[in-house]
C-alpha cells in the first residue's frame, strides 16, 4: 500500500472544506456524528477522484484540483474546523469512540498542517508512483462504466488531462527549480511510461493503446444502440488524440529538460532542509519519535536475527555452504519459478489464488470480525508493470461495485520466487491487507472519514508485515522453502530500515545501498536496484512495516501477560482491527484497554 505526502494531505484536509457548524446543545456524541457526516460530504465534494474510488458518481466528469493554491484553500478550512471542533466539543464528555474519532479528526489535521511545510517536496513525477502512470490507471482501475452518462464521464475525464497535466507540470518545474527533483535514473522510468501511454492505437499502427482498449472495452459491454457506441467511442479517441496526445508529449518535453539538470544525488539530504524534511518523514510513516540513528539500529539488529534463523532453514534441508551460497542457490534453481511465458504468468496468478483461498476456511479460528468485500488476484497492467511495484492491494469500491483486488506484477518472474508465493499472498491478501482495510471500510458504528481516509502506514504496512507471520500460526508454510521465502521477505523489511535511512540520512549512494542488499538478503542486481528507486523516491515510507510490526507484536505479548488464560488471538485480532487505522501509540492505548476489560 503506497500513499504520498501530497495524496495524503489532499485527502485530508478535503474533510472539512466548507464544513457547516453543528447545532448548539443536545447529545454530545449525536453532534459530533453529524459534524463528521457533514465533513465526509464535504470531502466528496472537494476530491472527485475520492468520490470515484467510493463508488460515488458526483464529479465523475472530473480531475482533482491539483493546484498549490487549492491545497491551501483546503489546509485553511481544515484548521478552521478543527478549531471550530475544539471549541464546540469536549472531548472528555464524549463517549471512548466518539473520543477516539475526535482524537483522530484532531490528529489528522495536525498532520497536514505540519506537512504543509513540505508541500513541494514530493516527487510529483516519478518512476514509481508519478501522475504520469497514476492517471491512467484511475481511469482503467477506478473509473466504472455501467451506463452511458458513465461513458460520457470517462470521455470527459480524457478531455481533461491536458489541464490536469499543465498543472502538474507547472508544480513539477516550480519545484525543481527550487532543488526539489528525483535522481537522474528516476526520469527513464517517468518517460518509459508516458510513452507507453501514448503508444499504440489510436496514436499510431500498433495494437490499441492502454487507454482506448480500456474505453472500447466498457463501451462495448454497454446495453446501448451500435449508434451511441460508435458515438462514444469517437469522441474518446478524439479525446485521446487531442488532450491525452499533447499532455504526455508537454510531459515528456517537460521531464527530459528536468532530467537533463538533474543530478545523481540520491537521498533526501540532497533537498532544500532535507535532514528536517526526512525526519518528519519517518515521523509520519512510523508514527514514532524513532530518529534515523535508532530505526537503522533497529534494522541492523534485525538483519542479524533473520540471518540466524535462516540458517536454521539451511540446516532443515541439508543445504552444505553458507548462508549467501545459499542466498544464490535459492535465486538460481529453476524449481522455484514458473515459466517466463504467458502460461507461466497465469499460473503464478492461479497459485497466489488458491494460497488465498486455502485460508479463508481457517479465518473463523483466528478473528472473530470479517469483512464481506470481494477479493480478486491479478496482475498488474502492461502499461504500467515495468514500473510498478512486486504486489499492492486496492481496496472495493464502498458500493461494492469493485471487488478489492491484490495486484501482483509478473512482467519479471524471477522476481516472484514461488517459495515467496504464500508470504506475498498472505501480506496483500488474507489475512493481510484484505482483512484489515475492508474491516476497516465496512465498520458501521465509526464516521466514514475513519473508513475510507485514515492513513496511517506503520499501522496498515506493520499489519501486513505481522499477517506474513500470523499464516505461519494459521497452517501456512507447511515446507521449509516457503518458511525461508517468508524470512526473506521480513529480511528485507529489516534491510529497508538499514537502507532508508542510509541513503536519506548518511549520505550513501543508491549503489552503496544496492549492494549492501545483494550482501545481506536473496536479490538479484536488478531487484537490489529496483528496490531502492522506490525508497529513494518515497523517503522513509519503507520503514514502516517493521516498526509497526514489531509494535503489534509486542501489544500481543503485552495483553497475553495482562490477560493470562482470557487472552485469545481472535479477541487480539479484532481490537487491533475493531477500529481502523490509528497511530501506534493510541493502538497501544486501545490493546491495552481490552485487555483489562475482556
Amino acid at each position: 500500500m503506497q500513499l504520498t505526502r501530497r495524496q495524503a494531505l489532499l485527502t485530508a484536509t478535503a474533510l472539512a472544506a466548507g464544513c457547516a457548524t453543528p447545532g448548539a446543545g443536545g447529545d454530545q456524541n449525536a453532534a459530533l456524528a453529524a459534524f463528521f457526516e457533514q465533513s465526509f460530504e464535504q470531502a466528496l465534494d472537494a476530491s472527485p477522484q475520492l468520490a470515484t474510488r467510493l463508488g460515488d458518481r458526483r464529479g465523475y466528469d472530473r480531475w482533482d484540483d491539483p493546484t498549490e493554491a487549492e491545497e491551501r484553500r483546503q489546509l485553511d478550512a481544515r484548521l478552521a474546523q478543527r478549531a471550530r471542533m475544539r471549541s464546540q466539543f469536549d472531548a472528555a464528555a464524549l463517549n471512548p469512540a466518539d473520543r477516539l474519532s475526535f482524537q483522530l479528526f484532531d490528529h489528522g489535521v495536525t498532520r497536514a498542517e505540519q506537512g504543509w511545510r513540505w508541500r513541494n517536496h514530493d516527487y510529483i513525477f516519478n518512476h514509481m508512483y508519478g501522475a504520469q502512470s497514476s492517471t491512467p490507471a484511475f481511469l482503467i482501475n477506478q473509473h466504472v462504466v455501467v451506463s452511458e452518462a458513465d461513458a460520457h464521464a470517462y470521455v470527459a475525464r480524457l478531455n481533461g488531462v491536458r489541464p490536469l497535466m499543465d498543472d502538474l507540470i507547472a508544480r513539477s518545474n516550480a519545484a525543481a527549480a527550487a532543488g526539489v527533483a528525483p535522481p537522474r535514473f528516476s526520469y527513464d522510468g517517468i518517460l518509459a511510461t508516458s510513452r507507453g501511454v501514448i503508444t499504440g492505437a489510436p496514436f499510431d499502427e500498433g495494437a490499441d493503446s492502454p487507454l482506448w482498449a480500456d474505453l472500447k472495452a466498457k463501451v462495448n459491454a454497454l446495453d446501448i444502440t451500435q449508434a451511441h457506441k460508435d458515438s462514444l467511442l469517437a469522441a474518446g479517441r478524439a479525446a485521446l488524440l487531442e488532450s491525452v496526445r499533447p499532455a504526455y508529449d508537454a510531459v515528456i518535453e517537460a521531464m527530459t529538460a528536468q532530467q537533463a539538470r538533474a543530478s545523481d544525488d540520491d537521498g533526501a539530504w540532497k533537498l532544500p532542509d532535507g535532514d528536517a524534511f526526512y525526519a518528519n518523514r519517518l515521523q509520519v510513516f512510523t508514527t514514532t519519535d524513532l530518529s534515523a540513528d535508532d530505526i537503522h539500529t533497529i534494522g541492523l539488529e534485525a538483519v542479524a536475527r533473520l540471518h540466524g534463523e535462516m540458517r536454521a532453514v539451511m540446516r532443515t534441508v541439508n543445504f552444505n555452504g553458507d548462508l549467501t551460497a545459499f542466498f544464490r542457490h535459492m535465486e538460481q534453481a529453476p524449481q522455484f519459478y514458473v515459466p517466463d511465458t504467458a502460461e507461466g504468468r497465469a499460473d503464478y496468478v492461479r497459485r497466489a489464488t488458491a494460497a488465498i483461498d486455502a485460508m479463508r476456511p481457517r479465518l473463523p479460528q483466528f478473528f472473530g470480525r470479517l469483512p464481506q468485500a470481494a477479493l480478486e488476484v491479478r496482475p498488474v497492467e502492461p502499461f504500467r508493470e515495468r514500473q510498478s511495484g512486486l504486489a499492492f492491494y486496492e481496496r472495493a469500491a464502498a458500493d461494492g461495485s469493485r471487488p478489492a483486488i491484490y495486484y501482483v506484477n509478473t512482467f519479471d518472474v524471477r522476481a516472484l520466487p514461488l517459495y515467496q508465493l504464500e508470504a506475498l499472498a498472505y501480506h496483500e491478501g488474507i489475512p493481510g491487507h484484505h482483512l484489515q482495510l475492508a474491516i476497516a471500510q465496512e465498520l458501521e458504528d465509526v464516521p466514514r472519514f475513519r473508513r475510507f481516509l485514515t492513513f496511517y502506514t506503520a499501522y496498515i504496512e506493520g499489519w501486513g508485515l505481522y499477517a506474513e507471520l500470523l499464516g505461519k500460526e494459521m497452517g501456512g508454510y507447511q515446507d521449509p522453502y516457503s518458511e525461508f521465502g517468508r524470512l526473506a521477505l521480513e529480511l528485507r523489511r529489516a534491510v529497508r530500515l538499514v537502507v532508508d535511512t542510509g541513503v536519506h540520512a548518511r549520505r550513501w549512494t543508491r549503489r552503496q545501498a544496492a549492494d549492501y542488499i545483494l550482501a545481506n538478503q536473496p536479490a538479484t542486481e536488478a531487484e537490489a536496484l529496483r528496490d531502492m528507486g522506490r525508497y529513494i523516491v518515497n523517503p522513509g515510507q519503507a520503514t514502516a512495516y517493521l516498526i509497526g510490526q514489531r509494535e503489534i507484536l509486542r501489544l500481543r505479548e503485552q495483553a497475553r501477560a495482562t490477560m493470562g488464560t482470557r487472552f485469545t488471538l481472535s479477541g487480539f485480532h479484532d481490537a487491533v482491527l475493531a477500529n481502523g487505522a490509528v497511530p501506534l501509540d493510541m493502538l497501544g492505548d486501545l490493546v491495552r484497554d481490552w485487555s483489562t476489560r475482556a
